[in-house]
């Protein structure tokens, strides 16, 4: 019966979701067509179906492109955020003297960042991947420290009492209460790290979504630039609704309460 509602609930948001964007891609037609906007500001829906039909292969492979280098950096940003977070938690020192550095980094703007990277790494997937993974390395570092220390300090107390070690604390306890953390974090970096590869890719690239985009706004091809606009989302919104479904396969436990 749970699995029957849950079916019901999801073929719904899914609905919804259709319903939603047909009626924005409606409304979009309709301002086009009584304002007479021409195709070089704002194309209308058809217009743009058109150029990913023209384009399709350049945007594809362009897509393709983009999408390995955002894997790649969401990748690396939580291999490195998770465990950096959990160095922090088991020592409170590494702690007081890097989580500044993190916060620091964290606040440089990262279109700064990206020539100083294509610098070092040169023309290649190197810095756009690098990129993305700073977008992705400072939210999942905040919450997997938050989460690996939301633990029910019952639990913790059960474990000292079994003498357990902290591996052991760590592997039956600190994880699962991390994972709604961990993954929050993922929902949001997932679609941060395609920012961060268009971006990288702004910066002396003759590849990818980020470089259609500069392209297009230099010719004036608007359909074309909504277009790769448009296979961004698609990227990120694919990125997000794996996370999302890996974490309801994982999570089935409220937080801090499992052992």
């Amino acid at each position: 019966m749970n699995k029957l509602i849950t079916l019901v609930r999801e073929q719904r948001t899914l609905y919804m979701a259709a319903t939603g964007l047909l009626i924005f891609l409606g409304l979009w037609q309709a301002i086009i067509s009584i304002l007479g906007v021409p195709i070089y500001l704002v194309p209308s829906p058809f217009d743009v179906a058109e150029a990913l039909k023209e384009d399709y292969s350049l945007l594809a492979s362009s897509a393709m492109l983009t999408a390995t280098e955002a894997f790649f950096g969401f990748i690396l940003g939580i291999t490195i955020g998770i465990v950096v977070a959990i160095a922090f938690v088991y020592n409170k020192v590494l702690e007081e003297l890097f989580y500044p550095v993190a916060v620091i980094v964290k606040t440089i703007p990262i279109i700064a960042i990206a020539p100083v990277l294509k610098i070092l790494l040169g023309n290649g997937m190197e810095p756009k991947i690098v990129i993305a993974g700073l977008i992705t390395f400072f939210p999942v570092l905040v919450n997997s420290v938050r989460g690996f220390r939301a633990v029910n300090p019952q639990l913790l107390e059960l474990m000292h009492i079994l003498s357990a070690s902290k591996v052991e604390v760590f592997r039956r306890v600190r994880i699962y209460s991390s994972l709604p953390y961990i993954f929050s974090a993922l929902k949001i970096s997932v679609t941060m790290s395609v920012i961060g590869a268009i971006v990288g890719e702004w910066i002396g690239s003759k590849a990818g979504l980020g470089y259609l985009i500069l392209m297009a706004m230099y010719e004036f091809n608007s359909p074309r630039l909504f277009a790769t606009i448009g296979l961004a989302s698609l990227i990120a919104i694919t990125g997000f609704s794996l996370v999302s479904m890996l974490e309801k396969k994982l999570i089935r436990w409220d937080a801090g309460d499992s052992f």
